[in-house]
C-alpha cells in the first residue's frame, strides 16, 4: 500500500478526560505559561546543541521508565490510555443496553462481552477452530492447497498469494487487482538471513522455540512438532529469499507489473488465476498488477518443490498463529512471549479489556468512531485545524515559489499538486455501513473472523467500482496520520491533534505549529513530494511530470539525506537511510514548511517569552513533543530493521541539524554535537 504513517502524533487530556476545546490563537489572554505542555519535560543539563531530544524530554524520561506491559512508553502511550478509556465506557454502556439485534450498540456490546468472557475461551481451547483446521486436513493435492489459500485468503489468514485490491497507480479512477510478496511468518525477510544480533536471537528462537510450540498445542507430540518447526521453516525461508529488501520495496515503477491474468499463468502456471480468483470474492478479474514477479515465481517453484504435508503444516501455523491472541491462554501466552517479549523486550501482558479494545477499534472502529466524535470532538475544535492546514498549504507554497533549483516547469506543476491535495480532518463526512456485519456474544475468535470475512467482501467488491474518495483509511480515534498518493489527500484524525494533559485552548501558537503543523499537517503534505508520493501526479497517477534535470537535482538532494541518516546507529545498527528516506524528507519538509508558517503569527511577531522561552525555541521544542518517549531495545532494533520510520528521537536529532533556525533559536556553534557545517545541510523544500 501506499500510505506513509506517521508513528507519533498528539493528544490532549485532564486528568481521565479527553478534552477538545474551542481555540486562543497568538497573544489571547490565556496564561500559556502556568499550563505548559512543554517546560516541565525538559532536561536543561543537557545542551541543546549535544542532543536536543533529551534537552527537550529528558526531564520526563527520568520520570517515567517503560511499564512492564510495554515496549514503549511516551505522548502515544498516552493518549492511547485515554483513548482506551473513553472507549472503555463506551462498551460498558453498551453492555447494559440490551439493545436491538443489528444496532451498532449491540454489536459493540457483544463484541466486548465475547473477547471479555474468559471463562468460555479457557473452556474451549482449540475448539473454535475445529472447522478450519478439518479444511486444511482435508487438502490433498494442488488443487485443494489452492481452495485452502482461497479460504485463508478470505477469514484473514497468511498463505503465499498476497492479494488486494487498490487503486490502479497508472490510473487512479479504476480498482484494480494487485498481488504482492507475502507467506513468512518473521517481521521481515532479512530476518531469515542478516547476522546481527537481534535477527539471530529471534531466527532461533522462531524455529527452536516458536513453532514447535504452536505445533504442541495443536496437537502434535514432542517429536513431531520439531519436524513440523524445521519443514514449515525451510519453506517461509524459501519464500523468503525471493522477497525484496525494505528499501527496494520503494520504488513504484520497479514494483508495478501490469498484466492480464493470462500472463500470470506464465509466472505460477500450477495455478488457475480465475478460478482462484473468484473463490477469493474477486470477481471478473481481467488484469493484475503483480508488485514483485520474482516472488510470484518462487511461489510456483514452491508449490511442487515441497510436499502437501509441508504445505498442510504450514497452513496449520498460519492459521492457529493468526488466532493465538484470541484463544486460551496457553496459546495467548506463547503468542506475547515470541511477539511481545522476545521481539519488542515486554515484561507482562496489556490488560484483557485493553486488548479486547485494541481488536474492537481494529475491526469496527468506525462504529466507536461515530460514537466518539459526538462527545470528545465538537465542529468548532475542528475550525482550529483546519485553517491550520490553509496556513501550511500557503507556506508550502511560497517554499516551492522560491527554490532555486527546480525550474519553472516543474514548478507549475508541483503547484498545481499542492493545492490539489485534500485534506480531511477529525472524522468522514460519511461513515462506513456495518450493518452486515454479524456479531455475537461468542465465540469471541468466530467474532474475529466474521468481521475479518465482512472487511474482504467490502474491500473485493469495490472491483469494477468507482473509486471512493471520500473514504478513510483510519477512525477519527486513531493516534497517526497518512498520505494516500492516489488520492492526494492527507487523512488527519481528531485524536492526533490530543496533548496528555493540557485543554487544546491552553496551548500557544509556537507549540501547536511544531506539534501538529509541522510533525503532521507539514510531515503528510511533503510525502506528496518525497521520493515516492512525487512521482504521482494532481491526480493521484504514477506518471512522469517533473524535466530530467530536476529529477536529477531532487536525487541528489535526497541522497545527501539518505547518507545524514546511515552514519546514524542503533545498539551498532546502521540506520537505513535508503527506506526511511521518504519519512525524513517529509520531517525535514514539514519542519522547514511550519516554522515559515509560524513566521506569520502574532506570537512570533510579538516575540514575547513563555516561561523563559522565545516562541521560536517552543516551536522546536513542540515537534520534539510530539516525539516524547522512549523504547526497549529490542523494539528498536526491530524497528531499524523492518521499519520505513527511523526512531523517534532521531526524527528530532537528524532533520533539526539541518534547519537554519534550529541554530538561531538555541545559538547551535561549530564544535557542538548536533552541528552540521553550512555545506552539508540538506535542502529539499
Amino acid at each position: 500500500m501506499h500510505k506513509r504513517t506517521l508513528l507519533t502524533i498528539a493528544v490532549c487530556t485532564v486528568g481521565t478526560a479527553v478534552l477538545f476545546t474551542a481555540c486562543k490563537n497568538g497573544s489571547s489572554s490565556v496564561d500559556y505559561a502556568a499550563h505548559d505542555a512543554i517546560y516541565k519535560n525538559m532536561d536543561t543539563t543537557v545542551k541543546p546543541g549535544e542532543d536536543f531530544f533529551k534537552y527537550a524530554n529528558g526531564g520526563w524520561l527520568k520520570k517515567n521508565p517503560i511499564p512492564a506491559a510495554y515496549s514503549s512508553w511516551g505522548i502515544g502511550n498516552l493518549v492511547t490510555e485515554e483513548l482506551r478509556e473513553r472507549l472503555r465506557k463506551i462498551n460498558e454502556d453498551a453492555l447494559k443496553q440490551h439493545a436491538p439485534k443489528g444496532s451498532s450498540s449491540q454489536k459493540i456490546g457483544d463484541f466486548y462481552y465475547s473477547g471479555m468472557d474468559t471463562v468460555t475461551i479457557e473452556k474451549e481451547g482449540l475448539s473454535p477452530l475445529k472447522a478450519e483446521l478439518a479444511k486444511i486436513d482435508s487438502v490433498k493435492d494442488i488443487p485443494s492447497l489452492l481452495n485452502a489459500f482461497a479460504h485463508f485468503e478470505v477469514i484473514g489468514v497468511t498463505q503465499p498469494i498476497g492479494a488486494y485490491v487498490g487503486q490502479d497507480e497508472k490510473n487512479s479512477e479504476k480498482m484494480m487487482m494487485n498481488l504482492f510478496q507475502s507467506g513468512i511468518g518473521l517481521p521481515n525477510r532479512d530476518y531469515y538471513f542478516n547476522t546481527d544480533e537481534q535477527s539471530v536471537k529471534v531466527r532461533n528462537d522462531y524455529q527452536q522455540n516458536h513453532l514447535p510450540t504452536l505445533f504442541k498445542l495443536s496437537g502434535l507430540d514432542a517429536a513431531a512438532a520439531t519436524d513440523a518447526a524445521k519443514k514449515v521453516y525451510a519453506l517461509e525461508k524459501f519464500l523468503a529469499d525471493s522477497s525484496r529488501k525494505l528499501e527496494d520495496l520503494r520504488d513504484p515503477y520497479k514494483n508495478y507489473h501490469k498484466m492480464p491474468v493470462a500472463g500470470l499463468s506464465k509466472l505460477v502456471p500450477q495455478i488457475n488465476w480465475k478460478d482462484l480468483f473468484d473463490k477469493m470474492d474477486y470477481k471478473n478479474v481481467d488484469s493484475v498488477i503483480v508488485g514483485q514477479p520474482e516472488y510470484y515465481h518462487a511461489v510456483s517453484k514452491a508449490l511442487t518443490t515441497y510436499s502437501i504435508a509441508d504445505w498442510k503444516l504450514y497452513l496449520r501455523k498460519n492459521l492457529i498463529n493468526e488466532f493465538s491472541n484470541d484463544l486460551s491462554k496457553a496459546f495467548n501466552d506463547e503468542a506475547f512471549r515470541f511477539y511481545g517479549t522476545v521481539l519488542s523486550g515486554r515484561k507482562q501482558q496489556l490488560q484483557r479489556w485493553k486488548k479486547v479494545l485494541d481488536a474492537e477499534n481494529s475491526l469496527m472502529g468506525e462504529v466507536l468512531g461515530q460514537l466518539f466524535v459526538k462527545e470528545y470532538f465538537p465542529e468548532k475544535t475542528k475550525e482550529r485545524y483546519v485553517k491550520l492546514v490553509e496556513a501550511m498549504k500557503g507556506s508550502f507554497k511560497d517554499h516551492i515559489d522560491k527554490l532555486d533549483w527546480m525550474s519553472a516547469e516543474t514548478k507549475k506543476k508541483a503547484l498545481d499538486k499542492l493545492s490539489k491535495i485534500n485534506p480531511k480532518v477529525g472524522y468522514p463526512d460519511k461513515w462506513k455501513d456495518f450493518s452486515s456485519l454479524e456479531i455475537v456474544r461468542g465465540p469471541y475468535v468466530q467474532n474475529i473472523i466474521n468481521a475479518n470475512i465482512f472487511w474482504h467482501k467490502r474491500e473485493a467488491d469495490k472491483l469494477g467500482k468507482p473509486v471512493d474518495r471520500t473514504e478513510w483509511d483510519m477512525t477519527p480515534q486513531t493516534y497517526n496520520a497518512y498520505y494516500n498518493p492516489s488520492n492526494n489527500e492527507i487523512v488527519l484524525p481528531a485524536a492526533q491533534f490530543m496533548i496528555p494533559g493540557v485543554k487544546d485552548e491552553d496551548v500557544d501558537d509556537a507549540v501547536v505549529y511544531g506539534y501538529a503543523a509541522a510533525s503532521t499537517i507539514g510531515h503528510e503534505m511533503t510525502h506528496g513530494f518525497d521520493d515516492q508520493g512525487r512521482q504521482f501526479d494532481a491526480k493521484g497517477n504514477l506518471k512522469p511530470w517533473w524535466t530530467a534535470q530536476d529529477s536529477a537535482k531532487f536525487t541528489q538532494r535526497a541522497q545527501k539525506l539518505i547518507n545524514q541518516f546511515n552514519g546514524y546507529t542503533v545498539y551498532g545498527l546502521h540506520v537505513n537511510g535508503k527506506a526511511t528516506q521518504g519519512e525524513n524528507i517529509a520531517d525535514l519538509g514539514g519542519i522547514a514548511i511550519g516554522v515559515d508558517a509560524f513566521k506569520k503569527t502574532d506570537q512570533y511577531k510579538e516575540g514575547k517569552k513563555i516561561n523563559g522561552l522565545t516562541p521560536l525555541q517552543r516551536f522546536f521544542l513542540g515537534y520534539a513533543l510530539g516525539w516524547l518517549g522512549q523504547e526497549r531495545k529490542e523494539t528498536l532494533m526491530n524497528q531499524v530493521l523492518t521499519n520505513e520510520h527511523a526512531p523517534g528521537f532521531l526524527r528530532v536529532n537528524g532533520p533539526f541539524g539541518d534547519v537554519p533556525e534550529f541554530y538561531e533559536a538555541f545559538g547551535i556553534k561549530k564544535g557542538d554535537k548536533m552541528y552540521i557545517d553550512p555545506d552539508k545541510r540538506v535542502k529539499i523544500w
